[in-house]
């Protein structure tokens, strides 16, 4: 079938007709070269005038509407309409993407601008609240944004000759704003009696704080500061659109079509009226201005571009030209010139040379235009009308020939016959009508077949049939010229059309995509010579196929540039162009056609970049060409890794069952048990669905993941160390250049990537925030210092970090398909490239975004699916390895050969200092020259190379190899079947680590006396582990079936496997060979149990409901217990082996009785009398408490208990093992809780001697051995374990001032005065005057309680007489507010000076003269305030504020940084805390300011105050936090306390991650509320609580009280660094000071 691959030519855009001057303005500017740059639909053009030649940017993929020149007149940014739009800068000389701005603006970006040195760029949106946003281009981060205005913002500058200051303008407002810190500050523009407040337009900054702008009326409005000085009256007749400056002056465009020059201090030079000079015409309107020396270009509402030349003003010289607004519909090509006809709503017909790129023609109609056609001879062209009648005109002259209306609806298409006798003019009242030509177009025939309006005509060469198509898609033939309807489709099938614009049809089946009944193709082309079909559809696509192409979903390449859609496209006539041509972007396209035989001269034209994926794809449509995928492969691309419930849910789910909680802690629970448990080891490797996970750290260690572990494998001593800090199965692993740090990704909502030190096991950086689902692939680059990573979520995104930072730099959507794997260049950090399901793509970073360009396959393969991929010796060279075992060698993004490796997928591939190492399917590690010309060497992975120093056996020959690394002199080998081997250079292979392979692992059973433990699965194997030092696989059979369940016999002779057809079979422990096997049941057997004892019985349990009892010695059945309403789940014997205990799926816990089966009713005092040999039931009163608070949504699967009967392990969906006391009576007992499991546990035991605890993994597939601690031994090291769910309710202690505290909810003052709701911007922010005698740095008086003075709100009634207002100053202010804050006074300059706030003033007394000044430019309520203690940051101040919203407009809760000496505003932050915020604190270096809000979740933020950037933010608690401080000698470490809390904090890269204050330790202590915090050497942290005492704390955990320090609350501590003493101040009235040594004893 031809149509399975797309054709092999080739379209390059050569031209496009028109510019975009409605709806948008100033787009229009002289680049440094003198060439012109300007917009039209979704591209953006570079004009050169002296070559008059174009060039197109197409890196967007939605109309452009706005465009700023950097100052350097180089780079352009332009931004873009659409759902998620972006911003693209961009170089005008080479039209390669710079940068890339997205994620923050919705629906459009309405203007943009560059500040003065070009390194800030202004966006507003076109969103509700007309976001503003301020950008760091060149790293694409978004530097602060705020609401704009509520309405249309049409003008944004910045002023080029003060820093930090922006100008907007848009509907009734002008608006000045400050930039400082994060925070955009707006105020106001007054315009007081000098003008009306009315629309400005646009403007343009100029020295000594003025400002010009352009306003509708036609004014220009000159503004000082914030207040309107003066008008210019009349400037224009009409608005004033755009205002150019230049260093020679401002020149003003407006409706009125004239150009004004202005000089720098806005005097007029010279007019210039463009509706009087020789191109002019009535009602020009000039929508964009750029004056440079003597050259001024002009855009117009009507798509034209003027340059005049100041000399000849009255001669401008038209450049280009396209259609005005409305739609453009009708298009035609001259049948032997290169010559297109177009005509449009906005009644013109224009004729085009394609060759020389001029309009040549043009004439108004009377009407709206539709459709066009030139008959065969060139001379006459008739357009079709919107009213139903039709015009033909000669082409020579465009006089009219006739004019003739039959119909009353718009005529659709028209087509000459090829003959040149008849036209037929098809119209929307669905009729087709024919005129003879040479009768002067008398009517001949009409065609009355259809239902719907006709959309298409063709004719058949020999112009006898005549095919429409119509509304409703049906496709019908005409017998001509009468007109009569042909049915038999014999009669149709010789007949040759002479053009097909068609778009139903057989032959043009392929252009609609499978499964879709939508009629979104608006055009069709064939070209039957090059055999190629062009189409056009409503998406601005246009797209070429092959011809005829049958099959629906054929493949094709597309092409964007059109915005909307495109309504029609043609063929030139000698086929070397195609013209297309955009309905709502009224432009005209013409692409140049490059044939098959061409396009290798044209390949050095590397394919244009794009971030739309566009330009030439391959369609990803149907995949009949591409081979079977490998099944491997094929299992992995169907996981999915989507959970019923994340682990991040829990909270919110706690919360939801808080209710039910409530009710049922009224009975005192029991303490959380003493014991802990400990990750010892784990069997087990994850090479099922991850690759390339596996690698030697810097001392030869291996490390590697399984479930939700990181694994440091230490081969020498045989043991692991683990890295415990993800809750959810780890996906990928990838290690620092150096070696020495590791990052792994993981599943979740918010998937997050943690970097972690492999000596220390410690996080160093978690990143987070900007993946869905799951992390597939990470990579560090060469330095070290960036991260790459992509998503499992629906378009696969990438994502580059900084990860020490944890920002992330750029982000892009990958493909629709799985991406694998993702490789950053060693030799250019911006360079990366990603391989996956038919994919393979080359990236580089642009900003925040980053530009993908699809490998070039050429003819010399398939487009494959790609496993593994590398870079080699150079920059350009990558080699990836294929799923059909080849490996493909790239330079640049071109395909050069390709190798043969393995037999089935190369799975794994790595890179030496000379040559590579692949692994494949086949289970052959192979080692290659450097240019893959030879392979060197191959090792094939069998048992019987095997070295005798294993820890294990392997499962089978040439397992499938996922992962490979080298180093040490060894190759690490990981497996499909979770093997990891080491082969040495010269042969010999060792097996490391080993776990089941895939398939989920339920059955699990623990040796009666030796230190060994049996494990089934369905991967059909069963196994026997060594759990002694040795650590390794001692056994392993294969089953015909999986198996569910095992159990050991008391003697420890014989292992019982229940399997997953209903069969069971007995083995012998040590050799595993079958002693006896039984098939009595269709379902799978569930449980199986020895009775104790002698082990005379075998109770084996089945889905089916029913436990069958055998007897061991005669090999017979015994017994049925029945009764059981669903299947079984849990059976365990008595100590006297007479009786069962049974649970089943439906939660009923049931008794039988041995060995007849008989069903008992035992009432639930009675069983807990009696003694059950092994527990591991998990329902009844004995062990109520384990189940959750969500028990809906999750199972409690498995519970072991030990032998002394004290502890109960249990095992649950969400992957937890937990630890409860026994028995567990009242609900949501207290335990303690381990996370190393991914998704559910399916088993846990307890070893004979209860040293150990082994849990199962069902989809994580691993084994883990857990140490039991008892409850006297603990070594000091930080405890792992989680407390419970929730938090004790009584609390030591209450007092009223703190309960008052707690209970104080912020009203915002701008809302508190009584008279009326005041919004926008106060009064006393918008005008101020400073007065003469203003002192000690006073800028405003804060606004007082009573209600504002009516004069001071704006009213428009000019005719009141306003009185001058005096400002007031402010002298002295009494009071402190102490009543709900707390460490807030502070020395300053050794003790001279006392700084504190009140009210919204921070006020700094000097001591000696008694004499205050002031910070007054807080409008709200201070609530805290910090000093910073660094010596390089002297005496500077921060102070957090209530505040109203979290919008980031000005009425949000801020911090302010000020510098307490000149009260000068250092930086503002903005924040998200609602309400306010309640603490600040100054980090170690001065550098980091943290912050605590009074939102709902208290949340705590770590900002980077110089810059205004917010590093991390994180909930804190769901009650009130009162402090948060850094440690004094860090910038990481940090507590806080509150209600009933403390916690310690770590700042990782850009995560906080905490950990609870233990309490366990000491006996009695409760958690108390906390109100101060001190700190002390190594570590110590001192906590003031409500009850008067202190609590010292090691690291996180308590290790001793103070008791009654105070007799009240401590409110207030603070550690003198230098002379180690703690001063803690309470509610009693002396002051204490405590001797630091004195605490530590």
């Amino acid at each position: 079938m031809a149509a399975r691959s797309a054709p092999s030519c080739h379209l390059r855009l050569e031209w496009v007709y028109g510019y975009r001057g409605h709806q948008c303005r100033n787009n229009l500017y002289y680049t440094a070269a003198k060439e012109i740059v300007y917009f039209v639909a979704g591209v953006g053009v570079v004009y050169s005038p002296r070559e008059h030649r174009q060039k197109f940017y197409r890196g967007h993929s939605d109309d452009i509407i706005s465009l700023a020149l950097h100052p350097e007149r180089v780079l352009v940014a332009t931004g873009q309409v659409g759902k998620e739009p972006y911003i693209c800068i961009w170089d005008s000389y080479t039209v390669q993407t710079i940068s890339v701005l997205k994620d923050v603006h919705t629906h459009g970006i309405a203007c943009l601008a560059f500040d003065l040195d070009g390194q800030r760029l202004v966006s507003v949106g076109l969103d509700s609240k007309n976001a503003v946003c301020v950008w760091d281009w060149k790293r694409g981060k978004m530097l602060s944004m705020a609401p704009g205005h509520t309405d249309r913002i049409f003008d944004i500058s910045w002023d080029l000759y003060q820093p930090n200051k922006l100008v907007s303008c848009g509907v009734k407002h002008i608006k000045f704003w400050s930039l400082c810190g994060n925070a955009l500050t707006p105020k106001r523009g007054v315009f007081g009696k000098t003008g009306d407040l009315q629309t400005i337009l646009c403007l343009a900054c100029a020295r000594d704080e003025l400002t010009y702008s352009g306003a509708l009326n036609g004014d220009i409005y000159v503004w000082k500061g914030i207040n309107l000085i003066r008008t210019i009256q009349g400037a224009h007749a009409a608005g004033i659109f755009s205002m150019n400056a230049c260093e020679e002056g401002f020149a003003t465009g407006g409706r009125d079509g004239c150009i004004r020059l202005w000089d720098l201090t806005f005097k007029p030079i010279t007019v210039i009226d463009l509706r009087e000079t020789d191109q002019g015409y009535k009602g020009l309107s000039v929508r964009s201005v750029c004056w440079r020396g003597d050259h001024i270009l002009v855009g117009t509402q009507d798509s034209e571009i003027f340059e005049i030349v100041v000399q000849e003003r009255n001669k401008p010289f038209l450049i280009m030209q396209g259609h005005c607004e409305g739609e453009l519909w009708a298009l035609a090509v001259h049948p032997t010139k290169p010559l297109a006809v177009t005509g449009s709503d906005d009644r013109s017909v224009r004729i085009w040379s394609l060759v020389d790129h001029a309009l040549i023609a043009r004439c108004n109609m009377e009407e709206p235009i539709r459709c066009a056609a030139v008959n065969a001879d060139g001379i006459h062209l008739a357009l079709g009308m919107k009213d139903g009648s039709f015009t033909v005109l000669r082409v020579r002259d465009m006089t009219e020939v006739v004019h003739i209306k039959d119909r009353k609806e718009a005529i659709h298409e028209l087509k000459y016959s090829p003959d040149g006798t008849y036209l037929a003019v098809g119209c929307n009242d669905s009729s087709v009508d024919i005129y003879g030509v040479a009768q002067r177009y008398k009517k001949v025939g009409e065609c009355l077949g259809s239902l719907s309006f006709i959309t298409h005509l063709d004719w058949s060469s020999d112009s006898r049939y005549l095919q429409t198509n119509d509304g409703n898609g049906k496709r019908l033939f005409y017998r001509m010229p009468g007109g009569k309807e042909v049915t038999s489709t014999e009669e149709i099938k010789g007949v040759h059309w002479a053009s097909w614009t068609c778009v139903s049809g057989l032959e043009v089946n392929g252009i609609w995509p499978k499964y879709s009944d939508i009629n979104d193709i608006n055009s069709v082309d064939g070209n039957y010579i090059g055999q190629v079909l062009v189409t056009a559809d409503d998406y601005g696509i246009i797209k070429l196929f092959r011809y005829p192409c049958l099959r629906k979903g054929a493949k094709f390449r597309k092409y964007i540039g059109h915005s909307a859609h495109v309504t029609n496209v043609r063929w030139s006539h000698d086929y070397q162009w195609v013209i297309s041509i955009g309905g709502a972007d009224h432009s005209v396209f013409q692409w140049k056609f490059i044939p098959e035989r061409k396009l290798k001269d044209a390949l050095h034209i590397a394919p244009q970049e794009s971030l739309a994926d566009s330009h030439s794809d391959e369609s990803d449509s149907d995949l009949s060409d591409v081979p079977e995928l490998d099944s491997e492969i094929e299992q992995e691309t169907q996981l999915t890794y989507r959970r019923q419930v994340y682990k991040e849910d829990l909270p919110q789910l706690k919360e939801q069952c808080k209710e039910k909680q409530k009710s049922a802690t009224s009975k005192r629970r029991e303490r959380a048990p003493g014991n802990s448990i400990r990750l010892h080891f784990v069997h087990g490797y994850r090479g099922y669905d991850c690759r390339s996970n596996l690698f030697y750290t810097q001392i030869g260690e291996i490390v590697y993941h399984v479930a939700a572990v990181g694994v440091i494998y230490n081969r020498q001593q045989n043991t692991q160390r683990f890295y415990l800090g993800h809750d959810d199965d780890i996906l990928c692993l990838t290690i620092h250049p150096l070696k020495d740090y590791v990052a792994t990704g993981q599943v979740g909502r918010d998937p997050s990537i943690h970097i972690w030190d492999t000596e220390t096991i410690k996080p160093l950086s978690i990143l987070k925030g900007h993946h869905q689902c799951g992390i597939s692939a990470v990579d560090f680059s060469a330095d070290g210092k960036r991260l790459a990573s992509v998503g499992i979520d629906d378009s696969h995104t990438i994502v580059l970090w900084d990860w020490k930072k944890g920002e992330k730099l750029s982000i892009a959507r990958g493909s629709k398909d799985k991406i694998f794997v993702v490789k950053m260049n060693p030799y250019v950090p911006d360079k990366l490239i990603t391989a996956g399901i038919k994919h393979m793509k080359f990236w580089r970073k642009a900003g925040g975004g980053l530009i993908g360009r699809k490998g070039y396959i050429g003819t010399l393969g398939k487009n494959d699916t790609m496993m593994c991929a590398v870079y080699g010796w150079t920059e350009e060279m990558a080699f990836s390895g294929t799923s059909t075992g080849d490996v493909c060698i790239w330079r640049d993004i071109f395909l050069v050969k390709t190798v043969k490796a393995h037999d089935g997928p190369v799975f794994s591939m790595h890179a030496l200092e000379k040559g590579f190492v692949t692994g494949g399917k086949d289970g052959i590690v192979a080692l290659w020259d450097d240019s893959f010309e030879r392979c060197l060497k191959t090792y094939a992975i069998k048992r019987a190379a095997l070295a005798p120093g294993s820890k294990g056996l392997l499962l089978e020959d040439n397992p499938s190899i996922r992962a490979i690394s080298l180093g040490h002199g060894h190759i690490l080998v990981g497996t499909k079947n979770g093997e990891i081997l080491e082969v040495d250079k010269s042969g010999p292979i060792t097996l490391l680590v080993q776990g089941h392979m895939e398939g989920e692992v339920w059955g699990l059973a623990t040796h009666p006396y030796l230190p060994i433990c049996a494990t089934v699965s369905d991967d059909k194997t069963l196994r026997i582990w060594d759990l002694s030092p040795s650590h390794c696989m001692l056994a392993v059979r294969k089953l015909k079936k999986g198996g569910r369940c095992c159990c050991f016999s008391p003697d420890g002779k014989a292992l019982a496997v229940g399997l997953n057809d209903g069969s069971f079979l007995m083995a012998n422990a040590d050799t595993l060979e079958d002693l006896v096997s039984f098939h009595h049941r269709k379902d799978m057997i569930s449980d199986i149990r020895f009775s104790p004892g002698s082990g005379k019985y075998l109770a084996v349990a089945s889905h089916d409901s029913f436990i069958d009892i055998y007897n061991v010695m005669s090999s017979k059945r015994v017994g049925i217990c029945k009764g059981a309403t669903s299947y079984i789940t849990h059976i365990d014997w008595d100590i006297r082996g007479k009786l069962l205990q049974v649970n089943t799926g439906a939660k009923e816990q049931l008794f039988f009785e041995a060995p007849r089966g008989k069903k008992q009713t035992i009432p639930s005092v009675e069983v807990e009398k009696i003694a059950w040999a092994s527990w591991t039931s998990v329902l009844g009163l004995c062990c109520e408490g384990i189940w959750p608070v969500i028990g809906e949504v999750t199972d409690v699967t498995a519970s072991c208990l030990t032998s002394d009967k004290m502890v109960l392990a249990t095992g649950d969906d969400l992957g937890f093992v937990k630890l409860f006391r026994y028995p567990t009576k009242g609900k949501f007992g207290k335990f303690k809780r381990y996370v190393a499991h991914s998704t559910h546990v399916t088993n846990v035991r307890w070893t004979y001697d209860d040293s150990m605890l082994v849990t199962l993994g069902g989809t994580d597939m691993s084994l883990m051995v857990w140490t039991n601690e008892m409850e006297g031994y603990r070594e000091k090291r930080p405890c792992d374990s989680e407390e419970s769910d929730i938090d004790s309710e009584e609390d030591g202690g209450y007092d009223s001032d703190v309960t008052r505290e707690n209970e104080i909810s912020y009203t915002i003052r701008a809302l508190s005065t009584n008279i009326r709701p005041m919004f926008g911007i106060k009064p006393h922010l918008q005008q101020k005057e400073p007065s003469t005698d203003e002192r000690q740095g006073v800028v405003r008086p804060p606004v007082s309680r009573a209600p504002p003075q009516p004069e001071k709100l704006q009213t428009n009634n000019v005719g009141k007489k306003k009185r001058p207002i005096e400002d007031l100053v402010l002298e002295l202010v009494f009071g402190y507010r102490g009543r709900d804050c707390r460490n807030n006074v502070h020395y300053l300059n050794d003790g001279d000076d006392i700084i504190y706030h009140t009210a919204s003033i921070g006020i700094l007394h000097n001591v000696a003269t008694g004499s205050q000044s002031f910070y007054q430019e807080h409008n709200d309520d201070i609530l805290c305030l910090t000093v910073n203690q660094h010596p390089k940051f002297i005496n500077i101040v921060a102070t957090g504020q209530v505040g109203d919203s979290a919008d980031m407009s000005a009425a949000a809760p801020s911090i302010h940084i000020w510098d307490a000496m000149n009260k000068q505003t250092l930086s503002i932050l903005r924040c998200y805390h609602s309400k306010g915020v309640c603490s600040v604190s100054f980090s170690a270096t001065g550098k980091l300011l943290l912050s605590v809000g009074l939102d709902p979740e208290h949340t705590i933020t770590i900002w980077r105050w110089q810059e205004g950037a917010k590093i991390a933010s994180r909930a804190g608690h769901n009650q009130r936090i009162f402090v948060a401080e850094f440690r004094p000698d860090s910038d990481t470490q940090f507590v806080s306390v509150g209600v009933k809390h403390v916690k310690f904090w770590t700042l990782a890269g850009r995560a906080l991650l905490s950990k609870k204050g233990l309490l366990s330790t000491l006996e009695d202590a409760r958690m108390q509320t906390m109100l101060a915090i001190a700190f002390g050497a190594n570590n110590l942290t001192f906590t003031g609580t409500i009850s008067g005492d202190v609590c010292v704390w090691k690291d996180h955990i308590l290790c001793r009280i103070v008791a009654r320090a105070h007799n009240g609350p401590v409110f207030a501590m603070y550690t003198t660094l230098r002379d180690g003493l703690i001063v803690t101040g309470g509610k009693e009235r002396p002051a204490r000071s405590l001797l630091g040594q004195g605490m530590l004893k």
